[in-house]
């Protein structure tokens, strides 16, 4: 085997984050102070296992530049796109291109498959043979192992299942302390109070 092969779409995951935030805290303010912890996901993601390849596909403001950096540090492939051209298609152009990269690896590799770790609940496109559950069908025909992690309430209740019987299902919601801090309010602006993660315990970590 090949190890893990993580691919990332990291505007799904924290979208979805955050209206974990305000339903955890109790306040709309929440969503605007809740950020990813990049170490602890990638973690949670090749679970200590051999990390063969990493890919994420994320947005270009300024202020993100250093996490984006740091992940990068850690073996991640980051792909930047422009949220704001909206006539390409938010998300969809992001989507493509970790499914590309996802189709390449399950060629270069073939013969010697390995993990999949794919992190977001994007099930769309499937009727039409395309996206996301597709490209993961089309893995584990040629031998790879899945496994989708997702916030529970936004992955697709399809995509979900098909990862539950023929792989593994890794409910995000589970470890939302570990992957997520708050940030401190704005002086004036105290929505919620700030919140360190916490430590990641893999030890309930679904495996293939």
């Amino acid at each position: 085997m090949s190890g893990v092969f993580v691919y990332w779409d990291n505007s799904n995951i924290f979208h979805e984050a955050q209206r974990i935030a305000e339903e955890r805290d109790g306040t709309p303010g929440a969503r605007y102070l809740v950020r990813i912890h990049f170490e602890n996901l990638l973690r949670l993601a090749h679970a200590d296992r051999p990390l063969t390849k990493a890919w994420a596909a994320g947005s270009i403001p300024p202020e993100l530049n250093q996490l984006w950096n740091r992940l990068e540090n850690q073996g991640v492939a980051v792909e930047l796109f422009d949220r704001g051209a909206r006539e390409r298609g938010e998300q969809d152009i992001p989507d493509r291109w970790l499914q590309l990269r996802m189709l390449e690896d399950g060629w270069d590799y073939n013969g010697r498959p390995g993990t999949v770790a794919l992190l977001t609940g994007d099930g769309a496109g499937y009727v039409e043979g395309r996206g996301f559950h597709r490209t993961l069908e089309r893995m584990h025909r040629r031998g790879w192992r899945v496994e989708v992690l997702s916030w529970t309430h936004s992955c697709r209740r399809g995509m979900r299942l098909w990862a539950e019987e023929n792989g593994v299902f890794v409910p995000l919601d589970d470890y939302y302390n570990a992957i997520t801090f708050r940030e401190p309010s704005r002086p004036g602006h105290e929505f919620a109070p700030r919140r360190d993660e916490t430590e990641l315990d893999l030890s309930t970590r679904p495996m293939t």
